[in-house]
């Protein structure tokens, strides 16, 4: 019987040593990235920090609670030198623009409640970055994401994080399965985000005890409408706020203040029952209001669909999984129903309140953490 002479994998899967596997590591100058950086060059990996300066560099400096800003950028740095690794600010200013801000700005004109993270990682991290990490010559690309890649039968496959608090497996998944063969998630089986401070405490990072991003990275303060009016000056026309039975209740700003399943800040106190916003009418400026009972959805149609399950997508007529339809939301059950490679629909077994036209519908297998893919929410059910 013949000796396997190849030699062991090392901790990211690859057959040879540590020093000889260059990893780029996408750094946003956060704790995460900056610990699997730190973790990487450690073990004795070649590694590579890579930065991407997404927005004005002027106006990031003066911003706080957002990735990719210029004091992150600084942060990044900073980890690099101290851990002894060669370090890139990339500017992909352009392409961060035309890729993920001007349709973010358009979907939300169209009455849309748009996702603009999953365009990111899909269309410059996991798109344009990699490239440049294969350009690097890297074995691998390393990021900060709490989600795991574990090898299957049929190759690599996503599952969500151990920490369910943390998992971010709704807005990754896009990740098609060659990009999941070339990427490595070495947070996804941590237990809690003190585990990650206190590795890098432990590493002496300067950013160990740094707060985590809250809001988009453009959008300072979670102010949708504000960085939509200033992209396309005009957009907030104002119109009628109009109950679904006919009523004209009031007049609002503009569709743009308003997303679907709103209740505070509508501006039409002193009625009877609580009102809830239902659906935007961009064409004629109105947001139709309603009781709570007509955000309930149990037919989510889906287009743009990423396939990361067993087999063709459309070879079954119909499977049970779990889906959530938004970040926010728990799996819950479903029927999916392919209509072709790229569209189904999808029937909750459960209704689900305030689905919304823009965001993802994420696919799960029943009971497990196998991600198998997702889609786009592209219409009112």
């Amino acid at each position: 019987m013949a000796l396997d002479t190849r030699p062991p994998l090392n901790s990211l899967g690859m057959p040879k040593a540590p020093a000889d596997t260059r990893v780029v590591v996408a750094m946003s100058g956060g704790v995460d990235s900056s610990v699997v950086a730190a973790m990487l060059a450690e073990d004795g990996y070649d590694v590579v920090g890579v930065t991407l300066q997404l927005y004005d560099h002027g106006a990031a400096l003066a911003k706080k609670g957002a990735c990719c800003a210029g004091r992150d950028i600084h942060d990044a740095r900073r980890v690099a030198e101290d851990m002894g690794f060669p370090h890139y600010v990339l500017d992909y200013e352009n392409t961060f623009r035309e890729a993920v801000i001007d349709e973010f700005a358009d979907s939300y004109l169209a009455g849309a409640t748009p996702v603009p993270c999953i365009r990111c990682n899909e269309r410059v991290k996991f798109r344009d970055l990699l490239e440049t990490a294969r350009d690097l010559e890297a074995d691998c690309m390393a990021t900060g994401h709490y989600i795991q890649r574990r090898m299957g039968p049929a190759g690599p496959e996503l599952h969500a994080a151990a920490d369910a608090a943390r998992d971010q497996s709704y807005f990754l998944f896009s990740t098609t399965p060659e990009q999941l063969d070339y990427l490595r998630f070495p947070l996804g089986h941590l237990a809690s985000k003190a585990e990650t401070r206190a590795l890098a405490a432990k590493y002496g990072l300067p950013v160990a005890d740094k707060p985590d991003s809250q809001d988009i990275c453009f959008v300072p303060n979670g102010n949708y409408a504000a960085v939509i009016e200033k992209l396309r000056p005009g957009a907030a026309e104002p119109g009628e706020i109009v109950h679904a039975d006919g009523r004209v209740l009031g007049d609002h700003r503009g569709v743009i203040h308003y997303t679907i399943g709103q209740r505070r800040g509508l501006g039409i106190g002193g009625l009877d029952e609580p009102l809830y916003v239902v659906r935007l009418d961009v064409d004629a400026r109105r947001v139709i209001v309603g009781p709570k009972e007509m955000l309930a959805t149990r037919t989510v149609p889906v287009r743009e669909i990423n396939w990361l399950g067993d087999g063709a997508f459309d070879a079954a007529r119909e499977r049970a999984i779990s889906v959530r339809v938004r970040s926010t939301r728990p799996p819950a059950e479903a029927i999916l129903r392919p209509l072709s490679p790229t569209e189904a629909e999808v029937e909750l077994l459960s209704p689900e309140q305030g689905v919304s036209p823009g965001q993802a519908c994420v696919f799960y297998e029943t009971g497990g953490t196998r991600v198998l893919g997702g889609g786009w929410i592209w219409r009112g059910a």
